[in-house]
């Protein structure tokens, strides 16, 4: 997997940052899974300026989040398309709005995550993998990686075992 960086810093949050930081990123790429694909879609239910959109539109296309396609001829029209990268974002999106749900009554929260089949709400919760842990817990903590600089390695002085990734 190759490097993704936007700006010239090496924290992974940075990164996510500078893909999504903008808080109207977030709520278009939010109309993005629930269906929307056209600017005028995007416009009517943010109700965000049209230069400001078409400015997160070009941002979300050219970080590979969306891919701009052509739905009309004469004249020329474009929708937006989750990529891949645009698609793996889907989690976070959701553990986000969980998270601002778990700080509203139940009957305070106007958008809540359900099981398509049953209809039943379900709790997002992030997980590790391999072993089910919630991540919440404070028995996880970062530390420095095989790319980190000596400012990250002081910041994150823990060193352990690493299976080696051959």
């Amino acid at each position: 997997m190759s490097k993704i960086r936007l700006e010239d810093r090496e924290c992974p949050l940075s990164t996510a940052l500078g893909y999504v930081g903008e808080w109207w990123t977030l709520l278009i790429l939010h109309d993005v899974f629930d269906g929307y694909t056209r600017f005028d879609q995007f416009q009517r239910n943010i109700g965000i300026s049209s230069s400001m959109l078409t400015a997160r539109l070009k941002a979300l296309v050219a970080n590979g989040l969306l891919a701009r396609q052509p739905y009309q001829t004469n004249p020329v029209r474009y929708e937006y398309v989750l990529t891949d990268l645009g698609r793996s974002l889907r989690p976070v999106l959701i553990a986000l709005a969980a998270w601002g749900n778990s700080r509203l009554e139940p009957t305070e929260r106007s958008m809540i995550l359900v099981d398509a089949t049953t209809g039943v709400e379900v709790e997002p919760v992030v997980v590790d993998r391999a072993t089910g842990r919630r991540l919440d817990d404070e028995n996880f903590i970062f530390t420095a990686g095989p790319a980190a600089s000596e400012p990250f390695r002081t910041r994150y002085p823990h060193e352990f075992p690493r299976e080696d990734a051959s």
